[in-house]
């Protein structure tokens, strides 16, 4: 699957289902497109907002099986192909836009809490939907979901930092500033500086700690996906891992430099692949 964007982590790969591809696919720019409207380009906060309110129409329609407007048709009808297909939970979907929204609005986030609740809107839903197509609904495996998913969320905020702190986009908790001395002002200082601010580091140094634990919380749903479903969520869950182990061989200054992933980093990624076990 082509996209415009760079991503880490597989959409649709080789590794997914033949028979379930389109609906990924279609999940997949349902999110991207909204996503970019909530953020990219010049528009104002109340365009987005605007046109955010205009493609939730869209999802209405799609579920009442509505003509939807053409500005969208390319992601609306595969969309309502595989709801038909599928029964997707429409709660989940619209979750989804709940987050874009509150993107639009660029506020700060207090504490922790308010931060995985963000993940609960952001990334969870997306992971729910794949286990819907997989036809898994266990509760455990549900909350593993929600684990791998928020913390992806928070290793893309923590790996996008050099990118986000220029534009004003501030993903660390206020409690987690207040924590090592730091303010919002001072983060967004020091991604223009090439020189390391031990606080800064330290700061990063925890957050990767907190993203690895609750990865590590729910790896263990790797070994409950059947086939070639569980191969790609190790590949999720190692590639994730992976972009810590960058920050961390960065010495946690990854403010003023963006770590990534290379065609160099897949061979490793699939001998660990291979060699992971059921704890």
């Amino acid at each position: 699957m082509s996209v415009d964007h760079y991503e880490n982590f597989p959409v649709a790969s080789w590794l997914c289902p033949p028979a379930l591809r389109p609906a990924v696919t279609a999940i997949y720019w349902f999110a991207r497109t909204a996503d970019d409207l909530a953020d990219e380009g010049q528009a104002s906060p109340e365009q987005r907002r605007a046109d955010l309110t205009a493609y939730r129409r869209d999802l209405h329609s799609a579920y009442s099986n509505e003509p939807v407007s053409p500005r969208w048709a390319a992601v609306f009808d595969p969309l309502r192909e595989a709801i038909r297909m599928h029964r997707l939970p429409s709660e989940l979907l619209s979750a989804l836009l709940d987050a874009f929204e509150q993107d639009t609005y660029n506020q700060p986030f207090p504490d922790r809490p308010a931060l995985l609740a963000y993940c609960s809107r952001s990334a969870n839903p997306v992971g729910r939907l794949l286990l819907h197509l997989y036809g898994i609904g266990q509760a455990q495996a549900l909350q593993q979901s929600d684990a791998i998913c928020s913390a992806l969320q928070l290793i893309n905020f923590w790996q996008d930092l050099s990118r986000d702190l220029p534009r004003g986009r501030h993903y660390v908790a206020d409690s987690d500033l207040r924590q090592f001395g730091l303010s919002r002002a001072k983060l967004s200082a020091l991604s223009d500086s090439a020189a390391p601010d031990a606080a800064a580091q330290a700061l990063v140094r925890d957050l990767v700690q907190w993203a690895k634990e609750l990865m590590l919380q729910g790896q263990p749903l790797v070994h409950t996906l059947p086939g070639r479903a569980g191969w790609e969520l190790r590949l999720v869950v190692l590639g994730g891992l992976r972009i810590l182990e960058k920050i961390e061989a960065m010495n946690f200054h990854c403010i003023a430099h963006r770590p990534r992933l290379t065609a160099w980093d897949a061979p490793a990624l699939i001998w660990r692949a291979l060699w992971m076990r059921a704890q």
